[in-house]
């Protein structure tokens, strides 16, 4: 048996010797086939996914110091500078703790909870893109703070100056670094574009006065606001030096930016939860489209809301999403666009049967006609029930809701009576309006209707002034006409807006 194992192995090893492949050139065969290796991929890649969105340690902090609901710990200001040390550790940026920071963080751990909340969700969607975009510019991490004392993360919002975007751009500011504004999109709404231009500006800025905390001061006064104080400071160079002679919303504007840091860095301790969010920034891929889509379209061929394809994509004024060279892209979950892309033909073949008749010109805005409806009446031998329709030709300014309230209609019928999914209109588009019982009783001239009766909406978490006029049917404009007094960028939850 010994020779026989002997034999066996000097076989073996002496056909190794012979003919064994040096390491370095032997090549793996393949285990898998290629469609088996690509969902293989996509498995890992999902649960990668899954367990990165889901990282946090803000719960075992919580419970960790027995926190209870509605707690609002309170800290010493040797803990507080504590930790803007901690956080000075990792920072080129100069967190300074003296009075007026501390007084600033403790007034944003006792009254910016709610805010610090709606926002640590908000970060979710943008963060990480700005993490990798101010790395890309070799710029500290810690500016993606200053979003948040702009816009607090609403790419949409708009300053009673005209700044808008989550980076708060003023529209020459804005072409200043490349980002354009047409009918149909404004580029400084665009998270991905607005964000590189100010990680552009930023640098710029840092490069004049080679101190963050004045680069921050030009970002929100402009240099040459920053240069008269300087002049005045009898050309200090640090930011605290120079900043009693700063117009006064300068002077606020870092400390703002530090409390914000530390209590978005620090939240936990001060038991603070992010509110919840529907899709995390590494969920989003994009899909660029070879064709003028309307989101309506999207939304009717994917089941996915016009409100959540805007969200996601608010660099577009309108939910129309025009046809560009080079081509416009639009951004969502990943089985969302995954399915997108499996569908382009379906979509444009159905977008242009959706909207193939919007440039036709009609010469009477209101048309009767008679349809035939059958009934278990008319079926049985009874007469057919005749019901009438008008049409309304889609003026500029008008909403659902104005053309609902025109004809003593409400919005929802005109939606069903044209299979709307949203209440996004068109210029130009033809409205079916139902006439007799259960329709307007208007026929072809249109009279006055008695006032509406008065409707109140509370807002909830996550909700802007744009959403809430979408979703009742009426332009912000008319919104803010309703509600006089109501500063439209500073909506809080439980708030009551009158929407009829």
């Amino acid at each position: 048996m010994k020779n026989l194992i002997g034999v066996f192995f000097l076989g073996l090893f002496g056909n190794i010797a012979f003919t064994q492949t040096p390491a370095h050139l032997v090549k793996p065969s393949d285990t898998l086939s290629k469609d088996a290796f690509i969902n293989t991929v996509e498995q890992s890649l999902k649960l990668f996914l899954a367990d990165y969105v889901n990282q946090n340690n803000y719960d075992s902090i919580i419970n960790a110091l027995n926190y209870e609901q509605g707690d609002n710990p309170q800290f010493t200001d040797d803990v507080y500078c504590e930790r803007l040390e901690s956080m000075n550790e990792m920072s080129p940026f100069h967190l300074d703790c003296n009075a007026t920071t501390l007084s600033t963080i403790k007034f944003f751990a006792q009254n910016r909870r709610g805010f610090a909340r709606i926002v640590l969700g908000r970060s979710t969607l943008f963060f990480d893109m700005f993490e990798e975009k101010l790395a890309e510019y070799g710029l500290p991490i810690e500016l993606k703070y200053l979003s948040v004392i702009e816009s607090g993360l609403r790419p949409q919002v708009k300053s009673r100056a005209g700044a808008l975007g989550l980076w708060q751009f003023m529209y020459r500011t804005g072409l200043y670094f490349g980002l354009k504004e047409n009918s149909y999109i404004d580029e400084r709404m665009d998270p991905v574009l607005a964000t590189d231009a100010a990680c552009r500006y930023l640098r710029q800025l840092y490069g004049i006065y080679g101190d963050w905390n004045l680069a921050l001061a030009a970002y929100n006064a402009g240099p040459g606001n920053v240069n008269k104080a300087i002049r005045r400071s009898g050309n200090k160079t640090t930011y605290w030096e120079v900043r009693p002679f700063l117009p006064t919303e300068t002077q606020g504007y870092v400390p703002n930016f530090i409390a914000a840091a530390y209590l978005l860095t620090y939240h936990a301790e001060h038991n603070i939860v992010p509110m919840d969010v529907q899709v995390h920034y590494a969920q989003l891929d994009t899909m660029c489209l070879s064709g003028g889509v309307h989101m309506a379209t999207i939304s009717k061929l994917l089941d996915w809301p016009v409100e959540d394809i805007k969200t996601l994509n608010p660099v577009y004024k309108t939910t129309y999403i025009p046809y560009t060279k080079p081509n416009q892209c639009i951004s969502g979950p990943l089985e969302k666009i995954g399915l997108l892309v499996s569908l382009e033909v379906d979509l444009y073949e159905l977008e242009k049967k959706t909207y193939a008749t919007a440039t036709v010109v009609n010469p009477k805005p209101l048309i009767l006609e008679e349809v035939i409806v059958e009934t278990p009446d008319s079926l049985g031998g009874k007469p057919p029930v005749l019901e009438s329709y008008i049409y309304h030709k889609v003026k500029t300014g008008e909403t659902l809701g104005t053309v609902a309230t025109k004809y003593g209609v409400s919005v929802e019928q005109i939606m069903e009576w044209n299979a709307l999914r949203t209440t996004n209109i068109y210029v130009g588009q033809r409205l079916q309006l139902k006439t007799g019982p259960g329709g307007t009783t208007q026929t072809q001239t249109p009279v006055t209707q008695p006032a509406a009766v008065k409707k109140y909406y509370s807002v909830k978490a996550g909700d802007t002034f744009s959403k809430i006029s979408q979703r009742h049917g009426l332009t912000q404009a008319q919104l803010s006409k309703l509600n006089p007094g109501v500063n439209i960028n500073r909506l809080t939850v439980g708030q009551r807006l009158r929407v009829k």
